[in-house]
C-alpha cells in the first residue's frame, strides 16, 4: 500500500487497487478487491482519523490469493496503523 496523497476538506478517500494476474483469475482478484473495499468502508464510518481522505494505492500481492480473510483484513489494518499511525 502506498501512502495517500492528501486531500483538501472532508472529501472522502479516493482507492485504486494494482492486482496483477498472478494473484489469481478475475474472480479471485475481484473479491479481494471487494472485501478490502468493504472493510475500509467499514473503518471509514467507524473512525474517519484511522483512513482519512486523500488517494490511496493498494497493491494486492499474489499470496493475498491464498490468505484468509482475516489474515487479509490484519494486513490492511497494520498498514494503515503504520501509514496514518493511529491504531484501533
Amino acid at each position: 500500500m502506498l501512502a495517500p496523497s492528501p486531500l483538501t476538506g472532508d472529501e472522502p478517500p479516493r482507492v485504486a487497487f494494482a492486482v496483477s494476474r498472478k494473484v489469481g483469475t478475475a474472480v479471485v482478484r475481484n473479491r479481494l478487491r471487494r472485501q478490502i473495499r468493504a472493510y475500509l468502508g467499514e473503518i471509514r464510518a467507524g473512525d474517519s482519523t484511522r483512513f482519512p481522505s486523500g488517494a490511496w494505492l493498494f497493491a494486492i500481492q499474489p499470496s493475498a490469493a491464498d490468505a484468509s480473510r482475516e489474515d487479509l483484513l490484519r494486513d490492511v489494518d497494520s498498514c494503515l496503523d503504520r501509514l496514518v499511525g493511529t491504531s484501533r
